[in-house]
């Protein structure tokens, strides 16, 4: 039987709280001992956010398919792989799932529970590498649905973590997590004034990715239900 929406609402919670305890967690552990090495605390990042994404998308697709991230389930709605009338409650999932992995990792760093972030990702420059980064994590997302979910896993996790790099934002690629993150005051947050923008900018290159991958594949609505799994996956009570 179909899983219920219920829980797959609960999976794209739990997995975007543990997506975001790690991105912020690994970022206040590796600034704290990379004594000013900016470098070095980035990679330290970027190898925790990498592996934990394959690691949680392995976890929760057959679930909920693993978005974590409302962009992919607008596009996954758009070509009719999520049912309309069940995005908002993905949305919400994904977002306060965010929010608490960030409390999450506060918590576990004893820093404050919620402290709005002071460093500034603004400018033409950043808002380009937003775009750029969440239109490549989209094409690889539709590019490897035709291998199935487990070469997903490890194809997101794979991007992410070179996006890291050449993005001039290091790619957050991700609206729950650029929320999330506005509310930490730690290595890896953002303002809250450049949230909006960043936000639009990630929109924007997921559809350009569908639809550029509508014309390279034209059977994509079909694929979309094997995208990141399990809108119809039979699960046992």
């Amino acid at each position: 039987m179909k899983t219920s929406l219920a829980r797959r609402v609960v999976a794209e919670f739990l997995g975007t709280a543990l997506l975001l305890a790690t991105v912020i967690g690994s970022g206040i552990m590796a600034d704290g001992l990379a004594n000013g090495n900016v470098a070095l605390a980035l990679l330290a990042n970027t190898i925790a956010t990498g592996t934990a994404l394959v690691a949680l998308i392995l976890a929760f697709g057959q679930i909920s398919g693993a978005h974590f991230n409302p962009v992919v389930t607008l596009m996954d709605a758009f070509e009719k792989g999520l049912p309309w009338p069940e995005t908002p409650h993905y949305i919400v999932g994904q977002v306060l799932g965010g929010i608490t992995g960030a409390v999450t990792a506060h918590l576990m760093f004893a820093v404050p529970v919620i402290s709005l972030s002071h460093h500034a990702r603004s400018g033409p420059p950043q808002v380009f590498s937003e775009f750029v980064a969440t239109f490549g994590l989209v094409s690889v997302i539709w590019g490897c649905s035709r291998l199935r979910s487990n070469a997903v896993a490890f194809a997101v996790g794979a991007y992410i973590t070179a996006a890291y790099w050449f993005t001039a934002s290091t790619s957050f690629a991700n609206p729950a997590v650029t929320i999330a993150r506005c509310l930490s005051d730690t290595f890896a947050g953002i303002r809250p004034i450049d949230v909006p923008w960043f936000v639009c900018a990630q929109f924007l290159g997921g559809f350009v990715a569908t639809m550029v991958f509508r014309w390279l594949v034209p059977n994509l609505q079909v694929r979309a239900k094997e995208v990141l799994l399990a809108h119809d996956v039979e699960q046992t009570r």
